[in-house]
């Protein structure tokens, strides 16, 4: 008698067996959109700069060029002011954002732009409640200083430290928790490449800045193309070495994968970069071309860890003579990491076929042998 009257039942038992196995060996994929998800808002000439994400209002928050305030936008493009803070001076501008989730408060630069009088500051901001909880005044590394400082970007770390980037002094200020502001990295790195001088941002030194879990501070500067990478703990600095120097580069957020991305509103342009040794060296393994026209400058990793970008049109709202109500958000993708996942989903597919086709030859000839037996 055959231990098996009909293959029907062997073929049923082995397909789901080998859905099993493919499941298991590669998990499907996280479901993306075919196209990047882009958010198209309206807000009468906002010119927003900053970009940051809220993860427990599940919104983007973004400043403003012209007005005194802080905005939600959530994923549909709906608009609500969040903060507005008539008492800082008339004429300042929002510039970087930072949600710090360990206080649930955002923080926020304040810069006064030329020809206004001088104010450079960091605001806190309660996110439930949407009170002012500080205003700190950044100090200048020295009163007698022609170069007027500029607060352009700030980032967060796990203590509720903020750090700020000064363009045109090329050195970052720290203000705690509870609004205390210094100097805290004026590292001779900064200053030790040459600054490209025929170019409309020869003047913006130190730019974007990203706080990592390790203990350290990722910096852009615009004028030189350089990263440079600062300790949090004492300030001290190195350039990051890259297998090429980026141009103006402006904006940077490391996803939680230890990709890092740069955006330049100059060249309209993405970059992502990976490091192997904890940031000492850096390779750009792909860029994309973004809205030109849009001037993108921040960069954020949003929900599901996907990474967007502001079309703020800053450049047109510095001129002062334009009027305008709509700007975007629109999510960044690797081309080539989305070529890779599919690369490496074949490949564990392949795998688990091979390994599926090995199995049934055995389970074949352990049949074969069972039937041998009982007849």
């Amino acid at each position: 008698m055959n231990l098996l009257s009909s293959k029907q039942p062997f073929t049923i038992v082995t397909a789901l067996l080998f859905l099993l196995l493919i499941h298991h060996i590669s998990p499907p994929p996280p479901v993306l959109a075919a196209t990047p998800h882009v958010i198209n808002f309206r807000s009468p000439n906002l010119y927003p700069e900053g970009l940051a994400w809220d993860p427990k209002g599940q919104h983007f928050l973004v400043g403003s060029l012209r007005h005194r305030t802080i905005s939600a936008v959530s994923d549909a493009g709906v608009v609500e002011t969040l903060i507005s803070d008539p008492s800082l001076p008339e004429n300042v501008t929002i510039l970087g954002l930072a949600v710090d989730s360990r206080n649930n408060r955002v923080l926020a630069v304040i810069h006064a732009m030329k020809p206004h009088p001088p104010f450079n500051a960091l605001a806190a901001y309660d996110l439930r409640s949407r009170h002012r909880e500080f205003l700190s005044l950044l100090p200048s590394a020295d009163e007698n200083d022609a170069v007027r400082p500029i607060a352009n970007d700030v980032a967060v770390d796990f203590k509720g430290n903020a750090y700020v980037t000064n363009s045109a002094g090329n050195y970052i200020w720290k203000v705690n928790d509870r609004g205390e502001a210094s100097i805290f990295s004026n590292s001779p790195r900064f200053t030790e490449h040459p600054v490209v001088r025929d170019t409309p941002y020869s003047f913006c030194g130190l730019n974007g800045i990203a706080y990592v879990s390790n203990g350290y501070l990722i910096v852009s500067q615009s004028n030189t193309g350089k990263l440079f990478k600062v300790n949090a703990e004492d300030g001290t600095a190195r350039q990051v070495l890259l297998n090429g120097d980026l141009t103006a580069p402006d904006g940077v957020v490391l996803r939680p994968d230890g990709v890092l991305l740069v955006v330049s509103p100059v060249e309209g342009k993405v970059w992502f970069l990976k490091s192997n040794d904890g940031w000492g060296e850096g390779v750009v393994f792909d860029k994309i071309n973004l809205d030109l026209e849009g001037y993108p400058t921040s960069v954020v990793v949003g929900e599901m860890d996907r990474a967007y970008v502001i079309y703020g049109r800053v450049n047109e709202g510095i001129l002062g003579n334009s009027e305008r109500e709509s700007f975007g958000i629109e999510e960044v993708r690797s081309p080539k990491e989305s070529e890779d996942e599919n690369i490496w989903m074949y490949v564990m597919i392949g795998l688990g076929l091979a390994y599926f086709m090995y199995w049934r030859f055995q389970m074949g000839q352990l049949v074969k042998n069972m039937n041998k037996k009982i007849n």
